[in-house]
């Protein structure tokens, strides 16, 4: 049974004079038999809530729906939606409850838990890269609060050289990308990524953070990894595809795919990014049954050569 789930459940108690078994499985997207586990697990666990049978019934809090969840202190209720946010590996029902009853925070908390929801991203998609993910980064503790509490801070830093810096930055989120974590920020010169385990020093400075009314996290970073992308693999090879193997394209591809219109003949023009002619080549080299590479040239002799050297070599 989640820990995040009996919360939900606590927090929807407070935010309501009542609630019925029916209403929490509606909530929470559960059956009404699970939704009354939870309220019994609350009830054992020492929460003061009970049951009250008959018409009108169900379960309260005592003391009222405004019981101040006395003991909730201001880094709880920040733990509590990071359970809420991206970064959770709760369920999008238990997410979305959870989003919904911020309202039940007593009012000195709640601008730090919505921006705790909104602080971490995490990425499934792992960088091209051996590495094994280790222990969290040292200060990731201290920039994720610089997030939360919208400070600037003031960021020692050692590029991939070595060269130490240190410079004034107003923090936007914390984001995982196996096997690394990242800053994103704001500057002077525009928006920034760091890789956290190169920080070296963190000091807030306790002057507001500026952060654009319309920033989001995960789109931000979308727009991060594309550059990234297109960085690594800034070859593009255009190319005529049969429409049924467009679906094999994209899985071999990913985001190095980008798929335009039909042509007259029915086939789909795509573009195909890789790192040089050469790689590019031998990644296209067997897709010659329903894939025509239209340039650079470069990529086209490329691939008559590998055509040479496979009829030369077995006939």
């Amino acid at each position: 049974m989640g820990t995040d789930r009996l919360v939900a459940v606590l927090l929807l108690l407070q935010r309501r004079e009542r609630v019925t078994a029916a209403e929490v499985a509606r909530e929470l997207e559960v059956s009404e038999r699970t939704a009354r586990r939870y309220l019994d697990a609350l009830a054992m666990a020492g929460v003061p809530v009970y049951s009250v049978q008959g018409r009108g019934g169900g379960w309260r809090l005592v003391g009222g729906a405004r019981t101040d969840l006395s003991g909730l202190t201001a880094g709880e209720a920040r733990a509590l939606f990071l359970v809420a946010g991206q970064a959770s590996a709760a369920t999008p029902a238990v997410r979305a409850a959870l989003r919904k009853l911020v309202q039940a925070l007593p009012a000195p908390f709640r601008d730090q838990a919505e921006a705790a929801a909104s602080s971490l991203v995490v990425d499934p998609r792992r960088w091209g890269t051996s590495r094994t993910e280790g222990a969290p980064p040292p200060f990731l503790a201290e920039l994720q609060d610089a997030v939360i509490r919208g400070v600037q801070v003031r960021l020692g830093y050692a590029d991939s050289a070595g060269t130490e810096t240190v410079r004034t930055v107003h923090p936007l989120g914390v984001v995982a990308k196996e096997p690394w974590w990242y800053l994103v920020t704001d500057t002077e010169s525009g928006r920034r990524t760091f890789r956290i385990d190169r920080v070296s020093s963190v000091e807030p400075t306790g002057d507001p953070a500026r952060r654009p009314e319309d920033f989001d996290l995960a789109r931000s970073w979308r727009e991060i990894v594309g550059e990234v992308d297109r960085g690594r693999t800034p070859l593009e090879a255009l190319a005529l595809c049969v429409p049924h193997e467009i679906g094999r394209l994209r899985m071999g591809f990913g985001d190095r795919l980008e798929v335009g219109g039909s042509t007259s003949d029915g086939r789909v023009e795509v573009v195909v990014r890789g790192y040089d002619e050469h790689s590019l080549a031998g990644e296209l080299a067997g897709l010659v049954d329903w894939i025509e590479v239209v340039g650079p040239p470069g990529v086209r002799d490329r691939l008559a050569s590998i055509g040479a050297t496979l009829v030369g070599r077995y006939g």
